[in-house]
C-alpha cells in the first residue's frame, strides 16, 4: 500500500491587504482549486496537493505528497494512506506557495500608484484589496482559458474538474475527495480525446483542446511555452532577467507571445492575454472581454459605439490606454476592476438601508413632539460570503416617542461598506 506523506500546517506572515484568497482564487484566474466548509482552499499543484487558508494576519499552507508511485495515471484511490510528518527534507512548498501566489511584490504600494494614476481605480480598489496575479502554470493556464469561450467560471471549473480526474495523475485524498493535477499536453493528444472530451461536456472547445496539446507536444516540444515566458517571471528556481523596454503596445517579448499563441487552435487575442497575464507572467497582458469593455466604455470614455464587443482597433485601444495609465502591470490593475464589476463580488460595493425623509413644512411643528434617541452601538462582526475578512458594521436604532410623523415617504441610498 503507497503511503502518502503529509506537512502539518505552516504559516507566512501575510496581512488581508497584501493577499486575499478568497478574492484572488475566486475571480476567474485559476479554476481547479476548490474551498471546504472549514475555509480551506485546496488543489494537486506541482505533484502534491497544497491546501491553504487565511486569517488576518497570517497565510496557513500545507502539503500531501503520493506516496511511491502513487502519481501514475489514475491508479486506484484505494492504494492511499495519509501519514502525516513533521517535515520533509526535500520539500519546496514554501517556496512553492510564494511563487504560485506571487507575494514578491509589494501590493500595498502598487495600489497607491495606480489609484494615483486613476481615479476610478482609487474609488474601487479599497474594497478589492488583495487581489493578486498568480503565476500559473503556462498550460494549465492555456486550457482553462480555451474552456472559458463563451462560458462562466463555475463551468470552466467543472470541465477542468473532469479533464483532471480523466486524464491527470491521482496525487491524494482529502477525506472523500480525490484530487488529480493537471494531464501533460501529451496525455491529450490521441485522436479519440476530442470524441472523449465532447461526451464530457466540452462541446466544441474539444476539437481545440486536442488539436492544440497535439500542437504544443508534438510540434513545438518540451520547453516552447515556458520559451514564451517574461523573463521578469520565470519558472521556480530560475533567477529573473531583464524583459526589456516598456513601450505603448507592451514590450517586444510580450507582443511575440501573443502572436505565437493565436496560432493555436480556440485561441483569440483575448484568451492570448489571459495566457500571457496569469501563465506567462505578462504584466502589460491586458484580456478585453465583453465585461472589460463595459467598464471601459462606462467609465474610461470609450462611447457607446455601436459594438457589443470590442473590434480589433478598439480591443487594442483599449489594452494601450490601460498599459499608458497604469504601466508595465496594467493587467494587474484592471483585474481588479475586473473582479470589482463581478456579479459574484457586487455585494462589497453596495448595500441599501433604509432613510426616512419628513416633509419641510413639519419639520417645525415634528421637532416640538418627537424626540428622537440615536443609539450606536459597539461594532461588530458581519459574516458574509468572505467569512476571513472582516466587514464593520454601525447600528443606528431609532426610537420615536408621542406620536409618529405623518405623510412620510421611504428613500433608499446606496452605501459602500469596506472591509
Amino acid at each position: 500500500m503507497a503511503t502518502a506523506r503529509a506537512l502539518q500546517w505552516r504559516k507566512i506572515p501575510v496581512s488581508l491587504a497584501e493577499l486575499c484568497l478568497d478574492t484572488t482564487l475566486r475571480c476567474g484566474q485559476s479554476f481547479r482549486w476548490r474551498k471546504s466548509e472549514d475555509d480551506v482552499w485546496s488543489c494537486a499543484l506541482h505533484g502534491r496537493i497544497l491546501s491553504l487558508r487565511q486569517d488576518s494576519t497570517h497565510l496557513h499552507y500545507k502539503a500531501i505528497f503520493p506516496g511511491d508511485g502513487q502519481a501514475s495515471l489514475t491508479p486506484s484511490s484505494s492504494a492511499l494512506k495519509l501519514t502525516p510528518v513533521s517535515s520533509l527534507e526535500d520539500d519546496d512548498t514554501e517556496a512553492l506557495v510564494h511563487h504560485y501566489l506571487n507575494l514578491g511584490p509589494d501590493l500595498t504600494e502598487l495600489y497607491e500608484q495606480w489609484s494615483t494614476a486613476d481615479a476610478n481605480f482609487k474609488k474601487k480598489a479599497p474594497k478589492f484589496t488583495g487581489v493578486r496575479i498568480l503565476k500559473q502554470d503556462a498550460w494549465e493556464a492555456l486550457v482553462g482559458f480555451i474552456c472559458s469561450s463563451n462560458n462562466n467560471i463555475k463551468r470552466i471549473s467543472q470541465m477542468m474538474e473532469k479533464m483532471c480526474l480523466h486524464y491527470g495523475p491521482e496525487i491524494g485524498r482529502i477525506g472523500a475527495k480525490t484530487f488529480h493535477d493537471m494531464p501533460v499536453p501529451s496525455a491529450l493528444t490521441a485522436p479519440r480525446v476530442e470524441d472523449h472530451l465532447r461526451q464530457l461536456g466540452f462541446g466544441y472547445r474539444a476539437k481545440y483542446l486536442q488539436r492544440t496539446a497535439v500542437i504544443v507536444a508534438e510540434e513545438h516540444g518540451a520547453g516552447w511555452l515556458d520559451s514564451l515566458r517574461n523573463p521578469e517571471s520565470p519558472v521556480m528556481g530560475v533567477k529573473p532577467s531583464g524583459a526589456g523596454e516598456m513601450l505603448s503596445g507592451g514590450r517586444e517579448g510580450y507582443r511575440r507571445a501573443h502572436e505565437e499563441l493565436l496560432a493555436l487552435q480556440g485561441v483569440g487575442p483575448k484568451v492570448a492575454d489571459c495566457v500571457c497575464l496569469m501563465g506567462l507572467g505578462w504584466g502589460e497582458a491586458v484580456p478585453v472581454d465583453t465585461h472589460v469593455w463595459q467598464i471601459a466604455q462606462r467609465d474610461y470614455n470609450f462611447g457607446k459605439g455601436k459594438h457589443s464587443s470590442p473590434t480589433k482597433a478598439t480591443y487594442d485601444a483599449v489594452g494601450d490606454k490601460f498599459r499608458n495609465l497604469w504601466g508595465k502591470e496594467a493587467g494587474w490593475a484592471h483585474s481588479v476592476l475586473f473582479t470589482a464589476d463581478l456579479r459574484s463580488f457586487s455585494e462589497r460595493l453596495t448595500t441599501k438601508v433604509q432613510v426616512t425623509e419628513v416633509k419641510e413644512e413639519e419639520v417645525a411643528k415634528a421637532l416640538t413632539e418627537i424626540q428622537v434617541e440615536a443609539e450606536i452601538s459597539t461594532p461588530i462582526n458581519v459574516k458574509r460570503e468572505f467569512e476571513d475578512e472582516e466587514k464593520l458594521l454601525i447600528a443606528i436604532e431609532e426610537v420615536t416617542a408621542k406620536r409618529p410623523v405623518k405623510r412620510r415617504r421611504k428613500a433608499y441610498a446606496d452605501t459602500g461598506i469596506t472591509r
